[in-house]
């Protein structure tokens, strides 16, 4: 499979879908630490790639998403933003209104 043909089926796959350096138990730096802090605060189960284990990911997703950085959070196939946008987002409350709402239209379908 085609490396963005792999990277499309994971964002079409999962509702909610973190591309960091590291694992959200063990983030490698510290825009992924404050992203995953976020993320959790909302409560909600999310899927992420890491992608210091995966060069090709790494290397191809910001010319998939347009995004140059990493993380990057996608919801319900679109891409969010990473640690700036996720933080403000978070700060204001509207990041948990949108993964709340995420994922319960992924338990209805």
């Amino acid at each position: 499979m085609d490396i963005m043909d792999q990277i499309k089926e994971q964002v079409e796959g999962n509702t909610i879908l973190l591309y960091m350096k590291g694992s959200p138990n063990q983030p490698q730096c510290g825009f992924s630490a404050r992203t995953v802090q976020a993320l959790m605060a909302c409560g909600e189960k999310f899927a992420y790639v890491d992608v210091l284990a995966n060069q090709d990911i790494r290397s191809n997703l910001p010319k998939y998403g347009n995004w140059p950085t990493f993380p990057q959070l996608w919801v319900k196939g679109e891409l969010i933003g990473g640690c700036d946008i996720v933080a403000e987002m978070h700060d204001s409350g509207e990041l948990e209104t949108l993964i709340k709402e995420a994922a319960a239209s992924q338990e209805v379908s």
